[in-house]
C-alpha cells in the first residue's frame, strides 16, 4: 500500500506546517499548500517533523477547511506544491433532515464506508447538489468521526466517487447539471458515473473477441414470434427488462419435449409456474408492443444446482490502487423454491464458494474460472463504457458441463451478499477499495497536470 501519515492538527493561531521526517525539506524557503479546492499559497513557515506525522497548526487547517477530526492522509507534492488528500467527495441524493439518518436508508451504508477513512489515509464526506455553494466554492458535506454524523464546510473535492441510488436520481436535471459543471468546469476526476444498459453491454462485449465466448445468445424483445423462434431453439429462454434491477420484471419461459409451454415468474403474491395453452395470449395479455423494446430475450441455461435448486454466482471487482482490476468477493446464490431468480427477496439464499465445492480440487477450478471471467469482462466493460469505472458487478451462472456465463453486470453492485458471515471480510475489502481507487486517481491527476505544464513549456 502506498504511504500515508498521521494527521495531527496542533492548537496555534499561526499558520505552520511541520512536514513528516522520511520527506526531504522543500527546495523553495515557501511553498503551497493545498486541500481539496483550498490553496495556501506563499507558506514559509515550514518545518521538519522528528517523527513521521504530519502536523498543521490550527489556523492552517480552519483555513484549509481540514476538519479537525481527521486522523491521516497521503501527501502529494509537485514541485512546491504540496496536497493534503485525497479529500473524496461522495456523490448521492436522498438526504433527510434528521440528524442520525441523514441519507435515510443508506445512512448505514455511507457510516461503514467512511468509518474506514482513517485506516486508509483518505479524509471522505458525502455531499448532493443541493449541499453545493456555486458562489463561495464551498460544500456542505456530511461527515462521519467518532460514530457520529456531523455536518462540516469542505473546499471542492478532489475526486468524486458516484454514489446515486437509482437511474431516476441520476436522470435528475439538477443532478445532472451540477455532475457537468464539477467535471467541466472544476475538472474533478469522477468515478463510478451512471447505470449500464444492459443490451448496450452485451452489444459491446460482443465485439471483444475475449469476452465472447462468456456470452448467452441475447436480443432487443422486438415480437412474441421471435420469443417463440428462440424458445423453439433453447427450450429454456428469460424475458428481462433491458434497464431493470433485483430481479424485478424477470420471467422465463420453458418449452418441454412435448411442444407445452409453460411460463416461471415473481409477483407481489409469490412465485408462480402457469402453464400456458396460448403462447400470443399470454405475452400480449401481459406486455403491450410498447413495452418490447424495454426487455431482453436470453437464452437460458441448464446450470448447476445445490439440493436440487438453481445456483449462480456472484462476483465483484475493484481497480486497486495501481488502477488494476482485482476480484474482491466471490459469492453463490441458489433460487428459493419456484423462484425465476437468486434473489432474496424472492426466497433465494446465499452460499460461500466452499459449501457448494467441499472438495478443494473442484473448488480451485471453479474459483478460477470465476475469476478469469471477471477479470476478462472488466477490462472488455472497462475499455467500453465513457468515464471512469472502478467497481463492478457481475451475475454468472456456470452449466452442468462447467462452462461459465455471463448473465449481467452491475456497476453499482448490491451488498446482499455480505449478509453471509464468512463474507463479511469482502465486504470490508470492497469498500477499501472502492476509497483507495481515489489515491490512483489522484496520483493520475497530478501526472497529468505536471506533464500538460510541461508540454507548455515546449
Amino acid at each position: 500500500m502506498k504511504k500515508f501519515y498521521r494527521l495531527e492538527i496542533v492548537e496555534d493561531e499561526k499558520e505552520f506546517i511541520y512536514l513528516p521526517k522520511d520527506l526531504q525539506k522543500p527546495p523553495s524557503e515557501k511553498i503551497r499548500i493545498c486541500f481539496g479546492t483550498k490553496v495556501e499559497e506563499n507558506l514559509s513557515n515550514i518545518h521538519m517533523n522528528r517523527r513521521n506525522i504530519l502536523s498543521i497548526s490550527s489556523a492552517l487547517a480552519e483555513k484549509l477547511l481540514v476538519p479537525s477530526q481527521a486522523k491521516s492522509c497521503h501527501l502529494f507534492i509537485s514541485g512546491d506544491t504540496y496536497i493534503i488528500g485525497p479529500l473524496i467527495g461522495i456523490f448521492s441524493s436522498g438526504f433527510t433532515p434528521f440528524p442520525l439518518r441523514p441519507i435515510g436508508k443508506r445512512t448505514e451504508f455511507f457510516a461503514k464506508l467512511l468509518s474506514l477513512q482513517d485506516s486508509l489515509g483518505v479524509i471522505t464526506y458525502v455531499f448532493g447538489e443541493q449541499q453545493i455553494d456555486w458562489d463561495s466554492g464551498i460544500i456542505s458535506g456530511y461527515y462521519f468521526s467518532e460514530n457520529k454524523w456531523k455536518i462540516n464546510q469542505f473546499p471542492f473535492p478532489n475526486v468524486i466517487y458516484d454514489r446515486l441510488p437509482n437511474r431516476r436520481s441520476e436522470k435528475n436535471p439538477s443532478y445532472r447539471k451540477a455532475k457537468k459543471k464539477l467535471q467541466t468546469d472544476y475538472l474533478i476526476p469522477w468515478y463510478n458515473p451512471g447505470f449500464f444498459n444492459k443490451h448496450e453491454i452485451f452489444e459491446y462485449l460482443k465485439q471483444n473477441k475475449d469476452a465472447k465466448p462468456y456470452l448467452p445468445e441475447t436480443e432487443v424483445f422486438t415480437s412474441i414470434d421471435q420469443l417463440k423462434a428462440m424458445l423453439n431453439r433453447w427450450k429454456n429462454i428469460y424475458l428481462k427488462p433491458m434497464n431493470g434491477s433485483s430481479g424485478k420484471g424477470i420471467y422465463q419461459f420453458i418449452q418441454d419435449k412435448d411442444q407445452v409451454y409453460y411460463c416461471r415468474f415473481h409477483d407481489q403474491k409469490g412465485n408462480h409456474l402457469l402453464k400456458v395453452k396460448n403462447l400470443h395470449e399470454f405475452v400480449s395479455s401481459r406486455f403491450s408492443k410498447r413495452t418490447f423494446p424495454q426487455m431482453l430475450l436470453q437464452q437460458g441455461i441448464s446450470l448447476l444446482r445445490h439440493d436440487n435448486r438453481p445456483l449462480d454466482f456472484r462476483v465483484h471487482t475493484n481497480k486497486d490502487l495501481d488502477g488494476q482490476w482485482k476480484v474482491t468477493a466471490m459469492a453463490a446464490k441458489v433460487a428459493g423454491k419456484g423462484s425465476v431468480t437468486t434473489h432474496l427477496k424472492n426466497g433465494g439464499e446465499v452460499k460461500s464458494l466452499e459449501e457448494i465445492f467441499p472438495e478443494p480440487a473442484l473448488l480451485e477450478t471453479y474459483q478460477s474460472k470465476l475469476e478469469q471471467a471477471a477479470l476478462t469482462l472488466s477490462q472488455a466493460v472497462d475499455t467500453q463504457i465513457d468515464g471512469i469505472v472502478a467497481e463492478i458487478g457481475f451475475d454468472f451462472g456456470i452449466d452442468r458441463e462447467g462452462r461459465v456465463w455471463f448473465f449481467e453486470v452491475n456497476s453499482k453492485p448490491g451488498r446482499s451478499i455480505f449478509i453471509h458471515p464468512d463474507l463479511k471480510k469482502f465486504e470490508q475489502l470492497t469498500r477499501k477499495m472502492s476509497l483507495l481507487f481515489s489515491v490512483y486517481l489522484m496520483e493520475k491527476s497530478i501526472l497529468d497536470e505536471e506533464e500538460l505544464s510541461y508540454e507548455h513549456l515546449l
